[in-house]
């Protein structure tokens, strides 16, 4: 992804595929078109939760490495070695590689690409911000996590969006409880957007995950009373808006991965992967 003569993000230069020792096991889906259907539960015992947990902590481990390297001219592709090294050292897979045919270890999205950014020889600037989404599975079992980190130093519109980004997602997992429909999360996060007249991407949401990388469970992060699954305790999902300077519309490159603000306005997106308690909810995804 590199830029354009007015500073817009266009395909860049992707390397060969990564490797991954032998020894650590692949999800299911490796090698095939997509995923098999997932048939098991959104609802894990506590043993499972602590497997969940582990591969969480490996995800949020690979993208604190991988932050400690973002700086004015660093490579998405150069995150990328970083990020994979770290996960395959812990011996997790990249959930990410060969998903349904994804060529990388980890998603960079920058500036006006909401998600799913194919890392490449795109140079970061300083001003620019970049999300890096890791997905570590290890023990039969998903961590997915995400944070937006600003390269240098951005414009106070750009911070502001940032900060209120991740102070989104911390109001969702606090509008987790059981007996509550999921779409309260997504009500509460609009609501919480709306007073800065930001965008909601609609159509990206957040996702039951476990022993599945997407189960079929959808967490909408805007107002969606048609889902209206009720929460448990032992449900394991993701909460991950996606705010934007401008219009939660969307373009997707040639790629059929990149998908990018339609008025190229700037956009950030934090994630946790999340388990409900009695109490509400536990982030499974802290280094």
């Amino acid at each position: 992804m590199p830029k354009d003569s007015i500073g817009h993000l266009i395909p860049g230069t992707v390397s060969s595929t990564r490797s991954v020792p032998a020894h650590i096991v692949r999800p299911e889906y490796v090698g095939k078109k997509g995923p098999s259907p997932f048939t098991g539960s959104d609802v894990y015992s506590n043993e499972k939760i602590e497997l969940i947990r582990e591969s969480g902590r490996i995800a949020a481990e690979a993208i604190a490495a991988v932050g400690r390297a973002i700086v004015p001219g660093v490579t998405t592709e150069q995150l990328d070695q970083i990020g994979h090294d770290y996960l395959v050292a812990n011996d997790a897979y990249p959930s990410t590689l060969g998903y349904r045919g994804y060529p990388k270890s980890l998603c960079s999205s920058v500036n006006e690409v909401i998600c799913h950014g194919i890392p490449d020889n795109t140079a970061l600037d300083n001003g620019d911000i970049v999300n890096i989404d890791i997905t570590a599975y290890k023990n039969g079992v998903h961590g997915d996590t995400n944070v937006t980190f600003i390269v240098g130093e951005a414009t106070e519109e750009v911070t502001l969006l940032v900060e209120r980004t991740r102070e989104a997602l911390a109001r969702g997992i606090k509008a987790v409880a059981p007996g509550r429909q999921v779409n309260v999360i997504g009500r509460t996060i609009a609501s919480y957007a709306k007073r800065f007249n930001y965008g909601v991407v609609r159509d990206y949401t957040g996702h039951g995950v476990g022993e599945a990388f997407h189960s079929g469970l959808i967490i909408p992060h805007y107002d969606a009373p048609q889902y209206d699954t009720v929460m448990e305790v032992g449900m394991v999902f993701t909460i991950e808006p996606m705010l934007t300077l401008g219009t939660g519309d969307w373009d997707i490159w040639s790629d059929d991965w990149t998908v990018l603000t339609r008025d190229r306005s700037m956009t950030a997106q934090f994630e946790h992967t999340l388990v409900v308690t009695e109490r509400g909810a536990e982030i499974l995804t802290l280094a």
